[in-house]
């Protein structure tokens, strides 16, 4: 049997579900009309989706930018060509384009050479973002390329703060940018940056169209998941309630188990639904190693 080929989103968002894509959409419905995702991420699931229309919301400012910036491209090569011009601007490693690490660095930092090459070139960049209006995404994107796992972290401050990363611009980052690009211009899509209550309330929803959340985890430990609480958990759980009441159909991704921790709340509520193991692996800010944790698909609908 031929495996699906699956789209990676360029933003190679940490907990993206890019490699859970196929086991994803094994309980996926295949009719959707509004495909609707309160917490797109870096937009991996939306873009490997089916749907007549997508509404696609994340209350992160810049992710959004980030997003609201890539579609806003009719070519991909016109998008490449501003970032190839900015990174020979900042002289920034680009293996797709021939440009890497000379042999005498890759010989003295065998596993961090990408790193130790680009770390002044990276420092320049961050300076000159966090001291300009922000308003220049392209910057903000080869900041997340260039930086560390690929993440964008902000001080109280509003200043950027990821140290470089042992990463490069390579065939990679090109595929996915161009897919991107491409997708995004065939689908129908609704861009937000609300939170996800209100951003629901403003669609009309019908038994046709499908709700695919993957929120913060109450029982994990990245950046992103340290600003949900229980409150955001019991607020969620009334909100796919109210739909099921609705007819409206939705899957939830979430962890139920993690390193000893288990969210027993969640699963007594998820007793009204239907619960599916998913395989998964996650990378941690912290450690940066691979952390294997009980993840779950709960759904309101038969498969």
């Amino acid at each position: 049997m031929k495996r699906e080929k699956v789209i990676r989103s360029p933003l190679f968002y940490t907990g993206d579900k890019y490699k859970l894509i196929p086991e994803l959409k094994k309980y996926f419905p295949t009719d959707i009309n509004k495909f609707v995702e309160p917490f797109v991420g870096g937009g991996s699931v939306f873009l490997n989706i089916q749907a007549k229309q997508f509404f696609e919301n994340d209350i992160d400012t810049n992710i959004m930018s980030i997003h609201n910036y890539l579609s806003s491209f009719s070519s991909a090569d016109d998008l490449l060509n501003i970032l190839f011009a900015k990174i020979d601007e900042y002289q920034f490693t680009c293996s797709y384009k021939g440009k890497t690490v000379p042999q005498e660095l890759k010989d003295k930092y065998v596993k961090t050479y990408f790193a130790k090459y680009n770390a002044e070139f990276y420092k320049r960049l961050k300076e000159k973002y966090n001291a300009s209006d922000r308003t220049d995404i392209a910057d903000l994107y080869l900041l997340l390329i260039y930086g560390f796992n690929r993440m964008l972290r902000f001080n109280q401050k509003g200043d950027f703060n990821l140290p470089v990363g042992n990463v490069d611009f390579n065939q990679n980052a090109v595929d996915a940018l161009t897919n991107y690009v491409n997708l995004t211009n065939q689908k129908k899509i609704h861009w937000s940056n609300k939170d996800y209550k209100s951003f629901i309330s403003k669609i009309k929803l019908t038994e046709k169209d499908f709700v695919y959340l993957d929120p913060p985890y109450l029982i994990t430990a990245s950046e992103y998941n340290k600003l949900w609480d229980q409150k955001d958990d019991d607020d969620l759980c009334s909100l796919l309630d109210d739909l099921n009441t609705n007819h409206i159909r939705f899957a939830l991704s979430d962890v139920v188990n993690y390193k000893g921790k288990e969210n027993t709340k969640l699963l007594e509520w998820a007793q009204s639904y239907n619960i599916y193991p998913i395989k998964s692996n996650y990378i941690n800010y912290h450690d940066n190693s691979i952390k294997s944790f009980s993840e779950v698909l709960i759904t309101n609908y038969g498969n």
